[in-house]
């Protein structure tokens, strides 16, 4: 009974993001940039003002995608996706201030950053171009791009992530403590800590 509620309840709240994110006439609902910035200042302290390359072990948002970062914002909002800052950060937030707040961090143009690890750097490269195939590991730049810049609405822009956030992700996804994700609980679960590494540090470089 409480399984089937709690389903019900993300349902519910999925539905309420996606309904209120529409414009009178039933057109998707846009983000206000402007609107975003003021939305987005208690997002500074840890992000920093624009969403550039802060501390390591937080994701670098400026650049990246709208849809994504609402789409992680809701399943925050939701419990859906599990962080103990974010959950409480996400949790007052309406459907309008995730776009407002997405549109500020997607418009600020991506800087780049720097693999560091030469040793792994091939294997990390192989991985992110040619995947796994005797794990079954597909490719990242299937759904990432080969530049990284990823799909819109659909996979998140890696290019340039700090490597240290993009391993615990990875190891979150592989640990089953990060569930929003199916399809990369399954990838994850095959790579070794090393393969993780590799690639984690060759993402950090992609421009």
């Amino acid at each position: 009974m409480k399984s089937l509620l709690a389903t019900s309840l993300l349902a519910a709240l999925t539905a309420f993001a996606a309904g209120a994110a529409q414009a009178a006439d039933g057109t998707p609902a846009k983000g206000d940039p402007v609107k975003g910035q003021e939305k987005a200042a208690a997002c500074m302290a840890c992000h920093t003002a624009d969403g550039s390359r802060g501390i390591a072990a937080n994701p670098i948002l400026q650049g990246q995608h709208a849809d994504y970062l609402v789409k992680q914002l809701t399943e925050f909002k939701s419990g859906k996706r599990q962080n103990a800052v974010m959950n409480g950060m996400a949790a007052p937030l309406a459907p309008q201030d995730m776009l407002d707040i997405a549109a500020f961090f997607a418009g600020k143009q991506a800087k780049g950053g720097n693999a560091t690890q030469k040793a792994t750097l091939a294997l990390g490269e192989k991985i992110y171009r040619g995947g796994i195939a005797a794990k079954q590991v597909p490719a990242c730049a299937g759904c990432h791009s080969p530049n990284g810049a990823g799909i819109p609405a659909q996979y998140p822009r890696l290019a340039g992530q700090h490597a240290e956030y993009t391993e615990s992700q990875l190891n979150g996804f592989r640990a089953g403590s990060r569930g929003n994700s199916p399809q990369m609980l399954t990838i994850a679960a095959r790579m070794s800590d090393k393969e993780i590494k590799a690639v984690a540090d060759y993402i950090a470089g992609l421009h």
